[in-house]
């Protein structure tokens, strides 16, 4: 008898099914009811489903034994990865939203539930000394802040936002287009290792699963999944990052870029989308202004109840400036004297809390209690 449940075996079966990807295999589910039931289908129901042919017929009849699905999750055990279904509790909720999320998530390290609160930042893989700067300190604002940021664990912007997080002594996640087994580049192996401490690495393919070019536009709309909304640092006009902006706006999610000279190439990308309605990012307080819809529910002021356990949430910093905040009109300059921490870090501060609903804005410089 099999240590792992039917459907999860079937579920891991299908996503090694060669050309079998989330969207077919969600048509297949959609038709067929489950992934044990693609495998007990007759020839004859599998063309009915969309997209799938007699090429494809023949791939699902050709799928890996349960033997050899077995030996991946117990690869997967020993290595530290665990697996999480769109039909298990730990399937992020963010993600069960988008068109076409992945039946199997590989994770290594931990998804939080504070998770809901997070930030995609994205950009070239050839970046300006400028671009790794604004990459590293819009990261460590945010993380500062209590957002995860996420990123896709490439060399250039993605190196600098996951460093800058991690350096603020935040949480980040790694999206990555391989298994996770098989990290590139390698020079990010101990990079890997930091976010999977401090995060999560996150990848739909199985571990030993190697990157291929088609993997990365496609991984791309895992970090914009993840996320309420994605900031693009430097991009060049042909970017890959472009791909997961336009899957965020696909998606309903927020998208920010970052201006840079003009006369770089490295900042074309980037213009290009402001001047299509992203939004301008001159510093971190630009991006927690904008995020008012979290990808997954955060306690309401609808209760007592639900309004503490949203304090309990705070960290340090965040119960600082909560506390010298009154249940009447209170000048934010006050909050500055009374928690004693600099003017960015309040007003970052005030933006988390407004988000989590236990303060509103009464005026450009007034906040007031819930």
């Amino acid at each position: 008898m099999s240590d792992w449940p039917a459907e999860l075996l079937a579920d891991v079966r299908l996503s090694l099914v060669k050309d079998i990807g989330p969207r077919l295999s969600q048509n297949l589910r959609a038709a067929l009811g489950s992934s044990q039931a693609v495998f007990e289908a007759t020839r004859e129901q599998l063309l009915a489903v969309d997209g799938i042919g007699p090429k494809l017929v023949g791939r699902i009849a050709a799928a890996p034994t349960l033997e050899d699905v077995e030996a991946e999750l117990r690869l997967a055990k020993r290595s530290g990865i665990q697996l999480v279904t769109r039909s298990g509790e730990h399937y992020p909720a963010s993600l069960a939203e988008i068109d076409d999320p992945p039946q199997v998530l590989y994770l290594r390290g931990s998804l939080l539930p504070d998770d809901a609160m997070a930030v995609a930042m994205v950009g070239t893989r050839h970046a300006t000394q400028y671009g790794l700067e604004q990459a590293a300190l819009l990261a460590a604002g945010l993380a500062r802040a209590g957002v995860t940021v996420v990123s896709g664990l490439a060399r250039g912007i993605d190196t600098a936002v996951h460093r800058g997080a991690l350096e603020a002594g935040g949480r980040t996640l790694a999206v990555i287009a391989g298994g996770l087994l098989e990290i590139t580049p390698s020079e990010n192996l101990k990079l890997a290792d930091e976010v999977a401490e401090h995060g999560c690495l996150v990848s739909e393919a199985p571990p030993r699963r190697p990157p291929v070019a088609g993997s990365f536009p496609q991984r791309n709309r895992l970090i914009s999944g993840l996320s309420l909304g994605v900031v693009v640092v430097e991009a060049d006009d042909r970017s890959g990052a472009l791909i997961t902006a336009r899957h965020a706006g696909e998606q309903g999610r927020d998208v920010f870029a970052v201006p840079g000279s003009l006369a770089s190439r490295q900042s074309r990308g980037c213009h290009k989308l402001i001047q299509d309605g992203a939004k301008l990012v001159m510093s971190v307080d630009d991006i927690l202004g904008e995020l008012s819809h979290p990808a997954a529910p955060i306690p309401q002021p609808d209760g007592g109840e639900l309004r503490h356990a949203a304090e309990l949430a705070l960290n340090d910093v965040e119960r600082q400036v909560l506390s010298a905040i009154d249940t009447a009109n209170t000048q934010i300059d006050d909050v500055v004297v009374q928690s004693g921490l600099p003017v960015h870090r309040v007003l970052s501060t005030i933006s988390v809390l407004e988000m989590r609903k236990l303060i509103r804005r009464v005026s450009g410089t007034q906040v007031v209690r819930i």
